[in-house]
């Protein structure tokens, strides 16, 4: 039996609560020796990121207790906070940012590096000289932008700290070769962001590890070089989109040969360290991941014949490579399956499954599966998405209704969406809503034309693309043309404002920690992005009037529907005041809006209290705009409805 309904009423099993519940976000996998490794992310525990074990005999443990956290926030994103060698783990601990060694079966941490205002990441080890590579960001300058460097840390004598290599503004996956005689690494300067421009840069050492006979061997301004490795027998292997297509590469002692040329990526953007999408299974194969049309692929590479095999075709989403003499770490998802662990072993047909991002999977009846979408932009060119229509199976809607479209908007903007199950989108479809979920021109994964379409446009291809995609949506009479929404973080926030501001397609909107104000962006942001806006809109402070053109804050009485905004009030990366002028300004200029602040949070929402309560405020939010009542029990948010000047 079906109950009839209007679209967003539906009573659904997949909770705000249902998000957070025995869920986690598995990143970092790592093999050493039989026992593999990952974090866990735990919005249960404020966030916590746990360091977890599974050892050879199948036994899973915590190896620090709580609320000890592995984070680094070098960079503000972080990434590549802990590496282990046969049994030894060194680690960042996000409440003092120094490196720390836990040696097998100890529970307490020392420390290897000096206290001070530093920040570690992409942790290497050099066993032959006993020493930790690592990228060292100094913030010991005030009023100065911090360097960064790679250095040494001894792990002989603790607290000893030599830099080995500085000069550019940023660094990046240091790597020593197997029999220890070389290193490579990356580094890019401003305004170059890492999917614009890196340099690979090989190096011979010494029998002291010091560093001579330098250089660039790929790359440069523009040509962007993804995870340096060396293969266990001495060579090294990159990933490079000089073609247009980011492709595996083998430096060959003069230049570099294409293992594998296709018109797929084998690289994603390197918004954090340690990124990795392949790795060496022995001397002749390699396991890698791959995107193409949206969707990713999981394979073995043969590095003789460049034959690709592929494997597990279920899995759409695929990242964070780590392999070990005949087996390999990646996390995966499908459309019908969240992240999980898995573990390849050669000659298996299947993948082992290791650890779930969800203890308690989403019931499979009520999943909406993604349907992949291309469609006309109104200046002639061609976007794409993943629509995923209503779905309930307890509930129809009354004849001839259409549903509320949600339109969103991934953050970066460099960055996409992709169609593995993702909970959030679940938790729409199942109450009524449809959402197209875009992957605007400037996102990755369909060749470095698609990628560069961005530059110089952002606030305006990408607002083309989501008005378009929802008009396509309304004029195929799969979304009602009265009840189109728009919802974004960060960069996708942006996104949100200036569609609301300067055009009329939506009805409704959502930003979460988004961008109003350009202009602050350029000047108050920390130095990963400080000129990342460069390329997307034009150097700061001479394009100065495209940055108040673009800047949805300046226009705001062009805007006409009500907005929803959610904040964490420790962010640093989009610092509150620029929520708190956009809801200034609608108040100001009449317009109805909410705002709804996180104390505790900085950029991105992670323990689960917030998680609930932004979900739930913007579907109360939803209701309030559209005339329907939501089925769940909800604290209905507030809001305000100023009298229009």
């Amino acid at each position: 039996m079906t109950t009839t309904a209007p679209y967003g009423s539906w009573r659904s099993p997949i909770t705000a609560a249902r998000l957070t519940e025995k869920n986690v976000r598995l990143s970092e996998p790592r093999i050493d020796g039989g026992n593999s490794y990952w974090l866990e992310a735990r919005p249960e525990e404020g966030g916590r990121n746990a360091l977890v074990e599974l050892n050879a005999k199948g036994e899973h443990r915590d190896l620090l207790p709580a609320p000890h956290s592995v984070r680094t926030r070098a960079n503000e994103y972080g990434g590549g906070s802990y590496t282990v060698y046969a049994g030894h783990v060194y680690c960042v601990l996000d409440a003092d940012q120094r490196v720390y060694r836990l040696e097998a079966g100890s529970a307490t941490p020392e420390p290897v590096t000096p206290e001070g205002a530093y920040r570690y990441a992409d942790l290497h080890l050099d066993y032959r000289r006993h020493r930790l590579l690592c990228v060292r960001e100094d913030h010991t300058v005030n009023g100065v932008e911090e360097r960064a460097e790679i250095v040494a840390i001894d792990l002989l004598e603790p607290g000893n700290v030599e830099v080995l290599v500085s000069g550019a503004d940023f660094y990046s996956n240091p790597r020593i070769s197997p029999d220890g005689r070389h290193m490579s690494w990356l580094c890019w300067h401003h305004p170059q962001m890492p999917w614009d421009g890196t340099e690979c840069h090989l190096a011979r050492l010494d029998s002291h590890g010091a560093i001579f006979d330098s250089a660039v061997i790929a790359g440069g301004p523009d040509e962007s070089i993804f995870q340096p490795q060396w293969s266990p027998d001495g060579q090294l292997y990159f990933v490079s989109d000089r073609s247009g297509w980011w492709n595996l590469y083998r430096w060959n002692g003069t230049g570099s040969d294409a293992l594998c040329p296709m018109d797929a990526e084998f690289a994603t953007p390197q918004w954090v360290f340690g990124m990795s999408t392949y790795g060496f299974l022995d001397f002749h194969n390699l396991l890698c991941t791959y995107t193409r049309n949206g969707r990713w692929h999981l394979a073995r590479l043969s590095l003789s014949n460049g034959e690709l095999t592929p494997l597990a075709e279920n899995l759409t989403d695929v990242s964070g490579i780590h392999c070990g003499p005949g087996r390999g770490l990646l996390l995966g998802a499908s459309p019908k399956q969240s992240a999980t662990l898995w573990r390849y072993t050669d000659g298996d047909t299947k993948l082992k499954a290791l650890a779930h991002a969800s203890a308690k999977p989403l019931p499979e009846a009520y999943l909406s599966l993604p349907e992949a979408v291309s469609f006309a932009t109104q200046d002639g060119e061609q976007a794409h998405g993943h629509f995923y229509p209503p779905h309930n199976p307890d509930y129809r809607a009354p004849k001839d209704s259409l549903p509320p479209l949600l339109v969103v908007c991934h953050g970066g903007p460099t960055g996409a969406t992709e169609s593995s199950l993702n909970p959030k989108i679940q938790f729409w479809t199942s109450r009524g809503f449809a959402v197209l979920d875009v992957n605007y021109r400037g996102s990755t994964g369909y060749g470095r034309p698609y990628r560069d379409r961005l530059k110089g446009n952002w606030g305006v291809t990408d607002v083309i693309d989501v008005c378009s995609g929802a008009r396509h949506l309304a004029k195929a009479a799969r979304a009602h043309p009265d009840q189109l929404a728009i919802r974004g973080s960060s960069a996708g926030g942006y996104t949100v404002l200036a569609a609301l501001t300067f055009t009329d397609v939506f009805k409704a909107g959502a930003s979460l920690y988004g961008i109003g104000d350009l202009e602050t962006l350029a000047r108050d942001t920390h130095k990963f992005e400080s000129r990342y806006l460069d390329s997307l809109i034009g150097p700061y402070p001479t394009e100065q009037a495209t940055y108040r053109a673009r800047s949805p804050i300046h226009a705001i009485e062009q805007l006409r529907c009500p907005v929803i905004v959610l904040q964490g009030l420790q962010d640093k990366v989009v610092p509150p005041s620029q929520a708190e002028a956009v809801v200034d300004a609608l108040t100001a200029k009449g317009i109805a809006n909410a705002y709804v602040t996180f104390a505790e949070e900085g950029h991105g929402f992670r323990q689960a209290d917030s998680i609930q309560r932004a979900m739930e405020a913007e579907l109360s939010f939803y209701g309030q705009i559209f005339g329907f009542t939501p089925a769940d029990p909800l604290e209905p948010v507030a809001i305000t409805r100023p009298e229009a000047h």
